[in-house]
Order: C-alpha cells, then sequence, then structure tokens
C-alpha cells in the first residue's frame, strides 16, 4: 500500500540531446570560414588605418569598371587616371607643398589632397594643369601604342583617357577646371602678386596652357575615335 504522506517527486521533462548535429558543425565551418578573412581584413585596417584604404581603393575602383568593360578596360582606366593624379602629386612636390597620395573612389574618379596649403593662384592653377597635362601624356602613349600593335583595346583606353581630362577642364564644381578658371581671374585682377603686371602676366600663361591642353586633348579623342557601324 503506498505511502500517502510522502511527497510527490517532481516531474521532469527528459533533457534535450545537447550533442551538435552535422547539420550545425557544418555550418559554424562555413562562418568560421567567411568570417575569418573579415577578422583579417579588419586588422589590417586596424594596423595600416588610412593608408591602406587609398590603395585599397585602387582594386575597389579596378573591379568596378572590370564589372561593366572587362578586367584589362577597367584596368587601364584605372592606370589613365593614376597618371591624371600622379600629375598633380608630382608638381605638388616639385613647388614643395606636401600632398596625400592619390585617393580612388569607385565610379567617380580619384584626388589629391593638399595639406596645409595656403592658396596662392598661380602655384594652385599649375596643380591643377599638371594632372590633365599627364593625363593626356598617357592617353597619348596609348594611342601610339594602339598605333603600333593595332589594338582596339589601347585605342579605346586612349579614347577615354582622353575624355576623362578633357572633362576634368570644364570650369564646374570640383573638377580641376574650375580651380584653374579661379586662379586666372585672381591673377588677371592683378591678385596674388604683389607686382599686379607679374600677376596679369603669369595669368596669360594660364590661359595659354588651359587652352593648349584643351586642343591636344581634343585632337587626340578624334585621333583615337573609332567609328561604329553600330551606332
Amino acid at each position: 500500500m503506498a505511502d500517502r504522506n510522502r511527497p510527490l517527486e517532481p516531474v521532469t521533462a527528459p533533457e534535450p540531446d545537447t550533442l551538435p548535429t552535422e547539420h550545425d558543425r557544418t555550418r559554424r565551418s562555413l562562418l568560421s570560414r567567411l568570417l575569418a578573412p573579415l577578422v583579417v581584413l579588419i586588422g589590417v585596417v586596424v594596423k595600416f588605418g588610412v593608408f591602406f584604404l587609398k590603395f585599397f581603393g585602387i582594386f575597389l575602383a579596378v573591379g568596378g569598371y572590370a564589372l561593366i568593360w572587362g578586367w584589362k578596360f577597367g584596368a587601364g582606366v584605372v592606370l589613365l587616371i593614376l597618371a591624371h593624379e600622379l600629375g598633380h602629386y608630382v608638381e605638388a612636390k616639385r613647388l614643395g607643398l606636401d600632398p596625400q597620395l592619390p585617393v580612388f573612389i569607385p565610379f567617380l574618379g580619384a584626388y589629391v589632397a593638399l595639406r596645409n596649403m595656403r592658396f596662392d593662384p598661380w602655384v594652385n592653377a599649375r596643380v591643377s594643369l599638371a594632372g590633365p597635362v599627364v593625363g593626356g601624356i598617357a592617353a597619348a602613349g596609348c594611342l601610339a601604342a594602339a598605333v603600333s600593335m593595332d589594338s582596339d583595346l589601347l585605342r579605346a583606353l586612349a579614347y577615354a583617357g582622353f575624355m576623362l581630362n578633357l572633362i576634368n577642364l570644364v570650369p564646374i564644381a570640383f573638377l580641376d577646371g574650375a580651380h584653374v578658371l579661379r586662379s586666372w581671374r585672381i591673377l588677371r585682377a592683378g591678385g596674388g602678386r604683389t607686382n599686379p603686371s607679374d600677376a596679369r602676366r603669369l595669368a596669360a600663361i594660364v590661359a595659354v596652357a588651359s587652352f593648349v591642353t584643351i586642343a591636344g586633348l581634343v585632337l587626340g579623342m578624334l585621333a583615337a575615335h573609332v567609328p561604329q557601324d553600330r551606332l
């Protein structure tokens, strides 16, 4: 006969199986493989900071252009943009300024920042014009190679290079043409120099250099243009 005074023992549900299944192990392995490169990337960014991001932008730019026009054309366009920016960088260095290395922005181009620069219209005009000049020379090199090798790819890159540098000389917003125009206006008004006549002489040099560069880029585009029957 059961003892009625004996307390009832609590009924507990059976413990679920805590051993990971094969599916769980596969999922965790996949997550670790995906997260490991990300952790390494974050570590590199933390260690090298902005220096890494500047050069990583080059690869992003190549990848972005390659998705549209193929990796060869994408790499060529980025190299032409790099030549343009190095024109700014080298001229700024030559003038004793403190430029930063080129920073690439996929689909938008690149830029070179100048640190601790006091505005000088003559210096600003020279640094601004140096990019399109060097970029045009790089495009001319592509055109010469295209003619020598009979390469449509190089001819297309030359055309793109001439066009991009010509667009950069349009005097609007943040483009080089706007900086050149601003500097020319200040020099033409006799500003930026203690001697107004010297300032106006430099303004004439800026104007001539700008028109010669524009003319050269237009002629380069005409020489590199390939008529398309499909258009």
